[in-house]
């Protein structure tokens, strides 16, 4: 089986839709997405995801499943160096967390006083329950820390969602924190990953990435990826802070 798991394109959040750019992110998207055979669409229920899947959707004459687990990974917390209001969980100075190393247990990273606080663990495992559950009802089940063939497939599943939210989808595939994903990988608007199945010993299965965030559709349509989901490369740059 294969997994197909796309940000939303260059979003305007005040509106909950998408910049002119990121429409015409999600126009070039769509020409990629076409090609493919497809068994089902999965969409989060909010605006800029499903207005990234709608070209998509409109161009193959689908319709996709809206999925609430599937909205942007909403805890907040209360982050140490932030007083005036609640952050992002994923959204933190990586300086304030790395000496941490309970942030990089994949069973325990959600512990912390910071974490519990904002109910992380909770919704982390709110969102992989269900994101295991539609794996086993197109037949493979989680059992440890592979999944148990019950029916093997080819088949082609898209998710439009967002960053935050497929750095968890991910983590629990690679049995890793997310903390790991969120801070160390950037999916920039409109990128594609891959994630394949191996199934090197009959009914035993793992997940494995082929490609990251590609936005290879953009450049091939004289288009380049924007910045939103990074942060400036240098702290002398007027990008975002």
């Amino acid at each position: 089986m294969r997994l197909i798991i796309i940000r939303h394109g260059d979003p305007d959040y005040v509106k909950d839709s998408l910049t002119e750019k990121g429409w015409r992110e999600a126009e070039l998207l769509a020409e990629r997405i076409a090609g493919l055979e497809v068994k089902q669409f999965y969409v989060s229920p909010l605006g800029r995801a499903r207005d990234t899947a709608s070209l998509t959707l409109k161009k193959m004459g689908r319709s996709a499943v809206e999925c609430d687990w599937l909205q942007e990974f909403p805890p907040r917390i209360n982050r140490p160096d932030t007083t005036d209001r609640k952050t992002l969980a994923w959204d933190w100075i990586p300086g304030d967390w790395m000496g941490e190393a309970l942030y990089r247990d994949r069973e325990r990273w959600a512990d912390t006083e910071v974490m519990r606080e904002g109910n992380v663990g909770e919704t982390y495992r709110y969102v992989t329950e269900n994101f295991d559950r539609l794996l086993a009802e197109h037949g493979y089940v989680r059992d440890g820390e592979f999944y148990r063939v019950e029916r093997a497939n080819r088949d082609t599943l898209v998710f439009f969602c967002h960053f935050g939210l497929e750095c968890v989808l991910l983590s629990r595939l690679m049995n890793l924190s997310p903390m790991i994903l969120w801070h160390h990988t950037c999916a920039a608007p409109s990128s594609v990953t891959t994630v394949y199945t191996e199934e090197r010993r009959q009914g035993e299965a793992v997940f494995r990435i082929s490609s990251f965030g590609d936005t290879s559709h953009l450049y091939a349509g004289g288009d380049e990826p924007s910045f939103s989901a990074r942060f400036c490369e240098t702290f002398d740059s007027d990008e975002r802070h």
